[in-house]
């Protein structure tokens, strides 16, 4: 586990071998005391001369040890934090790292709580590790160890003695730990339903509000932390009383040589010097090896946090090559494509071609697959089987950045960072001048409700987006992809904020984006779609047509149903008067 830990410390790995090897310094140098006093006792017992200057010095001495003590526990804490922090930083970089390789849809999927639980909390508790834990641990058991030899060289009898605590305080010990990781794989599990069930409630407070669902979203709340809660109280109430028993029995080095130790000096098998040393001796190592014996307790947790964490790094990661962008063209072929949701395939050897400069449109009820087969495009996932192609190019064979410079992706929600609106549109091209940025703004419509705020293209977009309404972020999105200029456009339903007195402008921002494009489009208004080049109708995952509005029209039983239904949803009003038609 160490070894695992070591190897994101990079060039302060020495560092914390210094922090250990100043703190073992210091903590010896803090045992050092009570042999000085020995010093000062044995004259008294051998009744010796004891002069003023003799224990002047001792008293001087011992002074020193606790000085250099102080300065070296202090300077091995700094190094130790040092290295730390320094380590944490880079586990976060290369988890960060790690993520971007993954495929998004498997990220979502572990929910946001887990997430930041993972890059805070459970990161954040191996510092403990490496300033506390790793360097203190060593040293503080270290110095018990070297105490023990000393003892045995002085007298063994004695030191045995001094040994009989130890098995029955390490015998509570691992009773505590034995009981605390049987409960750990429960309590970790309770921690991450919680933090999940928070953020969550936190989202979703205006539908809570608005629906009045107060009571029914506050109770499972309450229901999941105090599963947290119980869980917790369950885990200390079992480990509490071995906690009292070892805090005890450990430390107290002295517990068999005071009674024991003081027979065998009466009866002639030890003399009083050697009781008196290892006496003194047993009172040094208590404190040092309760110590050591403290950061045990964190390390079956810090196990179990490494190990959530690698098995998030060891995610396979989407397949991908380094090699540039080698398409004859622009279209794009989905060949014999299947993919499956864990263990469920939701699509079933799907082929599609899509021409270069034409507009493919993707229609079928909700849950057929549209939106899946869109995201394997842009490559959230990789395909279960077959391929996905960009004028011949498989997608897997190039890299990422490859991919996304070739395609602009624009879902239903886009996400706005707490930035100017200038700068949240300057993400689809980092290099792009102002005036491109705002040249792509108007192409998108967004003229007229940057003109309505106080700083127009300047203002800040708020925490997600939420200054701006459905419809206007989702113009901010189109002008991102007019800035782009991808030679493929995905609008995975686009256009689902529109509204009547917003469509036309809407309907021209889209242009703009897919001029001269490859366009794939998602939209269950069928009417805004009846002039594509071609419409592929899915149905449970599977192709079940492909043709022009009025083929599909003719031919495709299931096309049928979705025109009927988009006719009935176009002629649909609200009325108060029984007895209206299309109520």
């Amino acid at each position: 586990m160490f070894k695992k830990v070591l190897e994101y410390t990079g060039e302060y790995r020495k560092t914390t071998y210094a922090a250990v090897v100043a703190m073992l310094i210091g903590i010896v140098m803090n045992v050092m005391p009570f042999l000085f006093i020995y010093q000062i006792i044995k004259p008294l017992l051998m009744r010796e001369t004891l002069t003023a200057g003799y224990v002047l010095w001792r008293i001087a001495a011992i002074a020193v040890c606790v000085l250099l003590y102080a300065v070296f526990y202090v300077w091995g804490l700094s190094l130790s934090h040092r290295s730390a922090y320094n380590t944490l930083k880079n586990l976060r970089i290369s988890l960060q790292g790690k993520l971007e390789a993954q495929p998004l849809g498997a990220i979502q999927e572990k929910g946001v709580g887990s997430i930041k639980k993972m890059f805070i909390d459970d990161i954040e508790t191996i510092e403990l590790l490496l300033a506390h834990a790793l360097p203190e641990g060593i040293a503080n058991l270290a110095v018990p160890a070297i105490v023990y030899v000393g003892m045995f060289l002085v007298d063994w009898k004695l030191a045995l003695l001094a040994l009989c605590s130890l098995p029955l305080g390490l015998l509570a010990m691992m009773t505590m730990y034995k009981i605390g990781i049987d409960k750990m794989g429960s309590y970790y599990a309770a921690a991450q339903k919680m933090n999940n069930t928070i953020v969550e409630y936190i989202n979703g407070m205006e539908v809570v509000k608005v629906f009045n669902r107060d009571g029914e979203s506050y109770h499972r709340f309450e229901g999941d932390v105090k599963s947290y809660r119980d869980f917790t109280l369950a885990w200390y109430k079992a480990s509490w009383p071995w906690m009292a028993l070892y805090n005890s029995i450990l430390p107290t080095a002295s517990l068999f040589v005071l009674p024991i130790g003081a027979y065998l000096v009466l009866q002639g098998y030890s003399v009083l010097p050697d009781f008196v040393l290892v006496l003194c001796m047993s009172l040094g190592i208590g404190a040092p090896l309760l110590r050591a014996m403290s950061f045990i307790g964190t390390l079956p947790q810090i196990n179990y946090k490494i190990e959530t964490l690698e098995q998030m790094l060891s995610t396979p990661p989407l397949q991908q090559s380094h090699k540039p962008f080698e398409g004859k063209d622009h279209s794009v072929q989905f060949d014999s494509v299947r993919f499956a949701y864990k263990d469920a395939e939701v699509l079933h050897n799907i082929s599609l071609t899509v021409p270069e400069g034409s507009l493919t449109a993707l229609v079928g009820k909700s849950g057929s697959g549209k939106s899946t087969l869109a995201k394997l495009l842009v490559h959230f996932y990789d395909v279960t089987h077959g391929a996905i192609k960009i004028g011949g190019q498989d997608t897997r064979d190039m890299s990422l950045e490859t991919l996304n410079n070739q395609i602009s992706y624009v879902a239903q929600e886009q996400f706005l960072f707490n930035i100017s609106l200038l700068e949240n549109i300057r993400l689809g091209r980092l290099n792009a001048t102002d005036e491109e940025v705002m040249q792509a703004a108007e192409k998108a419509q967004c003229g007229e409700f940057l003109a309505r705020l106080e700083n127009g293209i300047y203002t800040m977009a708020g925490d997600g987006g939420k200054q701006l309404s459905g419809g206007e972020r989702q113009r901010i999105s189109l002008a991102r992809a007019i800035l782009k200029n991808a030679p493929i456009v995905v609008l995975d339903e686009a256009t689902a904020f529109m509204d009547p007195e917003n469509e036309e402008k809407m309907n021209e921002a889209i242009a703009e984006v897919i001029c001269g494009k490859t366009v794939i489009v998602i939209a269950h208004r069928l009417h805004s779609i009846v002039n594509a080049d071609q419409i592929c109708v899915l149905n449970s995952g599977s192709v079940a047509a492909t043709g022009t509005h009025g083929e599909l029209l003719d031919g495709c039983l299931e096309y049928q149903k979705l025109w009927q239904a988009a006719e009935g949803s176009a002629r649909w009003k609200v009325s108060t008067e029984k007895g209206d038609e299309n109520e």
